[in-house]
């Protein structure tokens, strides 16, 4: 099969479109041939060896697909051949064919596409487990939502907005912010050119934010703390600035605030059962049209190294997908 190559933990320049061997299922296995999956910026990172996943060379990056169920191993009773499937795989995506653990195999509504499964699992996963489990948001309560143009940004701004929370989004320019307002959010700032801590006061009053979604890091986690109110809830998510942010503990203590992981990997491999809820109710929103993930680039696989270095330099809001199926004049 077609796949996109890490031959050795490296530079994104380094990954090369070749042939591996197809895969086979295992026990507890589906095999998926591959519609559309889903560019995260974890992907950057597997391919250079800095993910807490390091897979045995070669190995194609790409850990969330959805296509159709092609086989099935010893063991699955509730996947067939044939079915619309959305799967979380870690990594083996973006190729032709992928190999999933059926636990982390999900059936498609029939008015959910290949795109938005792809473009929406990990996202809204992770924006879902992060705000409704771990924070406990309620209705009422204003939500900051740094890096709010990416892929998770954009699914917590609007599963914040469906569950009738108020909705800060912060980015770094007037495009991205556009895309942030499409979504719901109904304050705006330009975080780049505006202080972050005084703009988020002076959009609550002084109060500060509820809850704050972090996936940038960097220097913006402490302004992001400042501005919390009282009883906040801080969660933790991920770097894309590429620094992991030192928090002062004391600014914990004097607001009273809580500072906690998302992982939505880990809630997966521990609390399946869990997860797959989550996965249920966040299908459901696609299909009835509350939840859109915002997919702003499609590529080919001959093209699918492009897609991760935009991703790597912050050049595109939204979400991106690879599209192993689709043809280009280099296929």
């Amino acid at each position: 099969m077609r796949a996109l190559i890490c031959d050795a933990f490296g530079p994104i320049d380094a990954l090369r479109v070749g042939e591996l061997p197809d895969p086979a299922p295992g026990p507890g296995e589906v095999v998926i041939r591959v519609s559309a999956a889903g560019v995260n910026f974890y992907d950057t990172l597997i391919v250079q060896g800095k993910y807490q996943v390091r897979p045995p060379a070669p190995f194609s990056p790409g850990g969330e697909i959805a296509g159709t169920v092609v086989a099935v191993g010893e063991g699955v009773d509730h996947l067939r051949v044939g079915e619309r499937v959305c799967a979380f795989t870690s990594y083996g995506g973006y190729a032709e064919t992928c190999r999933a653990k059926a636990s982390q195999t999900w059936r498609l509504p029939d008015a959910v596409g290949f795109e938005a499964a792809a473009a929406g699992l990990v996202a809204y996963g992770t924006a879902w487990f992060g705000l409704h489990d771990r924070a406990r948001m309620k209705a009422g309560e204003t939500v900051l939502v740094l890096g709010a143009a990416g892929g998770v940004g954009l699914a917590a701004v609007q599963i914040a907005r469906a569950a009738g929370a108020r909705v800060i989004a912060a980015a770094g320019s007037p495009e991205r912010l556009a895309l942030c307002r499409e979504a719901g959010a109904e304050v705006l700032i330009d975080y780049v050119h505006e202080d972050l801590k005084e703009a988020v006061k002076a959009a609550t009053g002084g109060r500060g934010a509820d809850v704050v979604v972090d996936v940038v890091g960097g220097a913006f986690t402490e302004a992001a703390l400042r501005a919390t109110a009282w009883r906040g809830r801080v969660l933790i998510i991920g770097f894309a600035a590429g620094e992991i942010p030192r928090i002062p503990a004391n600014l914990l203590l004097l607001k009273g605030c809580e500072a906690m992981g998302v992982f939505w990997d880990e809630l997966m491999r521990r609390e399946p059962e869990a997860a797959a809820a989550q996965v249920g109710a966040i299908l459901a929103g696609f299909a009835d049209g509350s939840l859109v993930p915002r997919v702003t680039g499609t590529y080919p696989l001959s093209r699918s190294r492009e897609a991760l270095f935009a991703l790597a330099r912050r050049e595109a809001p939204g979400k991106l997908v690879v599209l192993p199926g689709e043809k280009n004049d280099n296929d």
